[in-house]
């Protein structure tokens, strides 16, 4: 298998060279190899993400949410209501439905972006259109909650190989770089009118089921996107700065990076002391161990601890699908 990846990557390389004409030197090939490797490995690692993410979301609406006539929110939502009121295939609506936010994606995000969520969304339409699942359950509740982890599951596989089926992600990043609302508030304000328009065309039992099936896939997405291991960058001022990095590095097997630093607190005039500032990446389940680690050395340690959405290299302790 390795060797005939080798020989794509070849092959496609002499060919680029080939175009370009002229004699290319053997580290400029190499380097060529190298990146054309890379490329290659990532785009079979999202597209199969991408692949998992329809599936998913494939079990969520045929298995759950479709045959029994449920709600959820954003684009798939709307195709959801367009189904139920028109009698129209969802596969028709899925692709209509997010395909204005696919070319405000374009713009607003990139090319490469767009044609993956285009490949995307056509290929759940036409899993929904061909593929036939059992009801697995008539349970509302089941059906609202399973359907919508399902659901949010194909999503946040989705995203993770860079990618959306849901084009609600596009319209609020557009919406929030225009205005002061966060992408959060977008996608809530969003909802709020979808579910108002289940309340007013169906009832009020099917748009409150919709919001829990809403609620249940906003939380998977964001537990497959960011993990239960969510990053914390932690900024650390202590008068024992060598001690606590050596602990971070030897107790933790953890990185950290030093930065020089003065003391804010003092009069006008007075020289202010120096110190050294460390900042270290580690995962949530590792603050206590942290917290522990730094306080056998300095209980009086200043530490400064934000959420990081994402991170890549170093020393920091890597998360599934990674």
């Amino acid at each position: 298998m390795k060797s005939f990846f080798r020989y794509v990557v070849d092959s496609l390389t002499q060919m680029r060279f080939k175009n370009l004409g002229g004699e290319v030197p053997k580290t400029e090939y190499e380097r060529e190899i190298s990146a054309a490797k890379v490329e290659i490995s990532h785009l079979l690692k999202e597209g199969t993400l991408i692949i998992l993410g329809v599936i998913c979301a494939s079990i969520g609406l045929k298995g759950f949410l479709l045959p029994n006539a449920f709600i959820d929110g954003g684009a798939t939502g709307i195709s959801l209501i367009l189904t139920e009121i028109t009698g129209l295939s969802l596969s028709i609506f899925l692709i209509a439905v997010n395909l204005p936010f696919i070319v405000l994606g374009y713009s607003a995000i990139g090319k490469q972006f767009a044609l993956r969520s285009l490949f995307a969304i056509t290929f759940l339409a036409i899993s929904v259109h061909f593929i036939e699942l059992p009801t697995i359950t008539d349970d509302k509740l089941l059906i609202a909650v399973f359907g919508g982890f399902f659901l949010g599951a194909g999503i946040g596989l989705a995203i993770r190989g860079g990618s959306v089926i849901d084009g609600t992600e596009v319209l609020a990043i557009f919406i929030s770089r225009k205005t002061a609302l966060t992408i959060g508030d977008v996608i809530l304000l969003f909802n709020v009118v979808i579910f108002g328009v289940v309340s007013i065309i169906f009832n009020m039992e099917t748009a409150l089921y919709a919001m829990l099936t809403y609620l249940a896939a906003s939380k998977t997405v964001d537990f497959v996107v960011s993990g239960i291991e969510e990053y914390v960058g932690v900024t650390i001022i202590s008068d024992f700065s060598e001690d606590i990095r050596i602990a971070i590095i030897e107790n933790m097997g953890r990185g950290c990076t030093i930065y020089n630093g003065k003391r804010g607190f003092g009069k006008r005039g007075e020289r202010l002391q120096e110190t050294d500032i460390i900042y270290t990446l580690i995962t949530r389940l590792e603050l206590v161990k942290l917290q522990t680690e730094i306080d056998k050395i300095d209980k009086n340690a200043f530490l400064v601890m934000h959420s990081i959405k994402d991170a890549k290299g170093g020393m920091i302790k890597k998360r599934p699908l990674k």
